[in-house]
């Protein structure tokens, strides 16, 4: 890569993927410590049980085993439970019921996988048979894992002080304003809609190396998170300690989604362990271990209504949303579907008033936190449903239904009833674009040559908005090596999106560097001292801002040295294209060598100004990406198999850095959506809260040949409250995908008469949801 052929906006090829792609990549479980133990993690077989004896000694015995810890022994040294970060209020002022979370269960197991013992050993099979021979003495109990009746009277309570396992009964919105507005609506359309619980399933599992030096009483944790600073911050009050006693270091990350933002149980345990033995100790998750042990995502029962005035203008928006919590309160959970979700419940329309109540549930299933998206697909997912609903009902084009809806660009910037403000924005002309490639006028024709074939062809339609989120400041340090390359230290997190390259060419196009000479440094917190870490979107706008900031003072300290070095005054050096020069002559120096000179000045013990710099930006406001999907998709009536022929997006992200990869992030987002959509069936046994659907041979996940091209647009409406003028782009192919989707299966089904199917819309229920619309 170089400056010169390489730029902003250009569709660069990723400079991380030759590494990873040769082997290079170094993951968690790469990492092998001198000493290294292995840990398993002995897990309950039941969904509800109190545990009535736990007999360790004959594990204890094994061979290899250097370590066996249970609740009990955690409770002893004072080891906390894990912390949830996002408690909300009640409707009525009072807290959120918030149970403890305890890194062992201490007497009693609240879903099939909660930890129960931690057995380390030299081997990780000595620690698997050790584990085995643990004796755990369980009184089953009945078990709540259906959401749809965990709130009803006389289900099994999930703690015992909680009443109808209602963690939290929370509201936004003004309900007067919204009652008043469906009050003298000529229609009103109503919806109840499943989001169906997802099991997140990263390619590379979740994994933690713990290493501690009783001489600094200071932990080493190697993890796969999605940044270690939030980490740091909440495993320091678990063991009672300052976190500044924990170094979190993040390798290579294979996929995170959400899941691997959060505070786990194994990343205590192993930190627990290698202090208790003095030696270092591993846990990796194995894939059956993941479906039961990794948070999921979704698993929402949702309500909606719509109301409309007599020319089709939307007016009210009101909602009663119950989302399941799991057994246990993770990391942000309770925000998931609050504040997260309900923020974009005003979606690209003008309503007048929104009121939605969120009912947080306690089931005996494995807890439920962010996943793609965190709030922001469910809300969208309902909202495109309703106006789908709505337009038929009434009889009026899709589109123009929503056209005549939309927020323009002349009301930016836009405040609405849920208390957003959109800063940008132009939703009728990427409306019309997709509208226009899709072929939407020619739809018809279409549909006939496939009902000649027996098929049934369906064109779904959704429009998304999406609020990234995020810490409010991010950090960047740019530090000029004594090797000739540039260093830049990010408090992101990559995962696979391409943070690397981005960085690069933002870098390059700064300083006028080239890109093969710069460095992306990330994941440890000893030497980047603060981080915002990944998640809601916000990695570009927030550390590319960051990275603006802090090569503004490299710029900065590079003019007074540059003075210095060509005596002239400051006023009188100029900066471009990666060289300083004094305005109307021909003399200057290169940033390159500028740094190297005063560098060496500096080791000299002569007086000089390094360009190294390091600056904390803050981060005023998020963005609003939004955009268009559409999807065709062919209906086996005889069957119920659906087959995806086309699939179209338009997205307004604002500036793009680099489209190759934001197109990536689309088409990636979209296969995540068209999982959720008609595969993943995440199914607890409502007799024994069993995990029925706890490997891939039971849950079905999205492959490459079931996907035409995806086909992205880019229209870009550059955002206003950022410099680089970016939207967030990394969650908006999910947040999208699963209404269009639902979308094409209902239109190619309406003909006769099917008007409401759940996800996941597999072939058994398209067939079903067929039969029955028939036989009415």
């Amino acid at each position: 890569m170089t400056t010169s052929k390489f730029g902003l906006a250009q569709p660069v090829r990723r400079v991380e993927d030759p590494r990873l792609l040769k082997g290079d990549g170094r993951y968690t479980d790469d990492i092998v410590l001198p000493g290294m133990l292995f840990g398993v993690v002995l897990r309950s077989p039941h969904a509800a049980a109190k545990i009535t004896g736990l007999d360790t000694a004959a594990a204890k015995a094994m061979p290899g085993v250097r370590g066996v810890y249970t609740g009990a022994d955690l409770e002893a040294d004072k080891i906390g439970p894990l912390p949830c970060a996002a408690l909300v209020e009640n409707r009525d002022g009072s807290p959120q019921a918030a149970p403890p979370h305890p890194v062992l269960a201490q007497g009693a197991v609240r879903h099939v996988g909660d930890p129960v013992a931690f057995v380390v050993a030299e081997t990780p099979q000595q620690a698997r048979d050790a584990a085995d021979a643990i004796m755990v003495d369980y009184d089953i109990l009945p078990s709540a894992t259906d959401l749809a009746t965990a709130m009803e009277t006389g289900v099994p309570a999930v703690w015992p002080d909680v009443a109808k396992n209602l963690a939290f009964d929370w509201e936004i919105g003004d309900k007067a304003a919204t009652d008043a507005e469906f009050a003298k609506a000529a229609h009103v359309t109503k919806l109840t809609i499943v989001n169906n619980r997802i099991v997140v399933n990263s390619m590379e599992a979740r994994a933690a190396i713990a290493d501690y030096d009783p001489s600094k009483g200071r932990w080493t944790l190697y993890a796969n998170t999605q940044g270690g600073w939030l980490v740091k911050n909440l495993i320091g009050p678990v063991f009672g300690t300052d976190p500044g006693n924990f170094r979190i270091i993040t390798p290579d990350v294979g996929g995170g989604f959400g899941m691997k933002l959060f505070l786990y149980a194994e990343h205590v345990l192993t930190c627990y362990a290698a202090r208790k033995i003095g030696q270092p100790v591993k846990w990796v998750s194995e894939r059956a271990e993941a479906f039961v042990a990794d948070t999921q995502g979704r698993d929402n029962i949702t309500t909606g209504e719509l109301a409309l005035d007599a020319d089709g203008t939307i007016t009210a928006l009101r909602i009663r949303n119950v989302s399941n919590m799991g057994a246990y309160l993770s990391t942000f959970a309770p925000y998931i579907p609050t504040y997260a979700g309900t923020g974009v419940l005003s979606s690209v329309y003008g309503f007048k008033a929104i009121y939605s109540n969120v009912l947080g549930v306690f089931t005996n299933t494995v807890p439920v936190d962010a996943y793609r998206g965190a709030g922001r697909p469910e809300s969208n997912y309902l909202v495109e449903r309703l106006v789908d609903a709505a337009a038929r009902q009434l009889k009026m084009d899709r589109v123009e239904l929503r056209r005549r809806n939309m927020v323009p660009p002349s009301a930016m910037p836009h405040e609405t009833p849920v208390g957003k403000n959109y800063d940008s924005g132009d939703f009728r002309v990427v409306l019309d674009t997709a509208v226009e490639k899709i072929g939407y006028a020619s739809f018809g024709q279409r549909k006939e040559a496939a009902a000649s074939r027996g098929k049934k062809l369906g064109l779904g339609l959704a429009y998304y908005l999406e609020a990234t989120g995020g810490d409010d400041s991010e950090r960047a340090e740019v530090r000029f090596a004594e090797d000739g390359y540039v260093d830049v230290y990010v408090g992101t997190q990559s995962t696979g999106q391409g943070h690397e390259t981005a960085y690069v060419q933002l870098t390059a196009a700064q300083l006028g560097i080239d890109g093969d000479r710069i460095r992306i440094r990330q994941g440890d917190t000893d030497t980047i001292p603060v981080g915002g870490g990944t998640g809601g979107a916000r990695s570009l706008y927030s550390e590319g801002q960051a990275i603006l900031t802090t090569t503004e003072s490299v710029i900065n300290k590079g003019k007074q040295a540059a003075a210095e070095e060509l005596e002239a005054a400051v006023g009188d050096i100029a900066f471009a294209a990666g060289r300083f020069s004094i305005v109307g002559t021909d003399r200057g120096i290169d940033i390159m060598a500028l740094a190297e000179s005063q560098r060496k000045k500096a080791a000299a013990g002569q007086k000089a100004i390094t360009l190294d710099a390091a600056e904390v930006a803050p981060i005023k406001a998020h963005t609003f990406p939004n955009g268009c999907h559409m999807a065709e998709v062919e209906v086996d009536p005889e069957t119920g198999a659906v087959v995806l022929t086309r699939y179209l997006v338009c997205d307004d992200f604002g500036k793009t850095i680099n489209p190759l990869i934001v197109r990536g992030q689309v088409a990636g987002g979209v296969a995540q959506g068209y999982g959720q959509a008609v595969m993943e069936h995440t199914v607890y046994d409502p007799e024994s809260g069993q995990l029925l659907s706890g490997s891939f041979m039971d849950y079905a996940l999205p492959r490459a040949n079931e996907f035409p091209d995806i086909e992205v647009e880019l229209l870009e409406i550059p955002c206003a409250t950022n410099p680089l003028g970016v939207k967030g782009a990394g969650e908006a192919g999910a947040v999208g995908s699963p209404p269009a989707l639902i979308n094409a299966i209902i239109d190619a089904l309406r003909d006769d008469g099917v008007t409401h199917i759940d996800m996941p819309a597999t072939p058994e229920r398209v067939w079903r949801a067929l039969a029955m619309a028939k036989a009415a």
